[in-house]
């Protein structure tokens, strides 16, 4: 796959978390790092347009990098570009765990046991995102890592992971250096803990 749409493809994917539905973020991400673009491009924006989910100049501009060239229909990614702002995070973030997470936290020690010391993935951080109060309704397990290669294959390996644990529809945040962070990702940051750090020195995460 051409590298410059594949990363085009994932900072949209990036761009796009907690916007788009979380059952089809995640099968976006997992099409990407198999490499599927044809199916992206078919489905991706047609997507965007049934979930009414504008995209700002940015956001567009990668769209059309990442799936124009792989048959996306012109007229529904036109159709994606908004006159409006983009909405703002509707999520409140925490970096501790909910109750019934247990003590010895599975996922954790397993994430930790596959990216300790990984080439090309520098920090591991986990947050919890909750809709409204915090402690009401359920908490979604947010993972976000710095890489500097193969970032939609790791979100893919990652993403199989937790869901072999368990978690059907897993957030998994492959953060690319130099990556202007949304604010969805800024908020996660700033309430969360290190669950590891791989081989790359000087790639912490760091919320704006």
């Amino acid at each position: 796959m051409d590298p410059d749409i594949e990363q085009s493809t994932h900072e949209l994917l990036l761009r796009l978390a907690g916007r788009l539905p979380d059952q089809l973020l995640w099968r976006f991400r997992d099409w990407l790092g198999e490499g599927a673009m044809g199916t992206l491009a078919r489905t991706l924006p047609r997507s965007l347009l049934k979930h009414r989910i504008d995209l700002d100049q940015t956001e567009y501009r990668l769209l059309v990098a990442g799936l124009i060239p792989h048959g996306a229909d012109w007229h529904q990614v036109s159709s994606t570009l908004g006159v409006d702002d983009v909405s703002e995070n509707r999520y409140t973030f925490t970096s501790s765990a909910p109750e019934w997470v247990n003590s010895v936290d599975s996922v954790s020690v397993l994430i930790h046991a596959t990216l300790r010391g990984r080439p090309d993935v520098g920090e591991v951080r986990q947050s919890w995102r909750h809709v409204g109060v915090v402690g009401q309704g359920t908490a979604k397990r947010v993972l976000l890592i710095t890489a500097l290669t193969g970032l939609p294959r790791l979100t893919g390996e990652l993403q199989r992971v937790l869901r072999v644990l368990g978690d059907e529809e897993p957030s998994v945040e492959v953060i690319p250096p130099r990556f202007d962070l949304p604010g969805y990702h800024r908020a996660a940051l700033a309430d969360s803990e290190l669950v590891c750090v791989g081989a790359v020195a000087g790639t912490r995460l760091v919320a704006a």
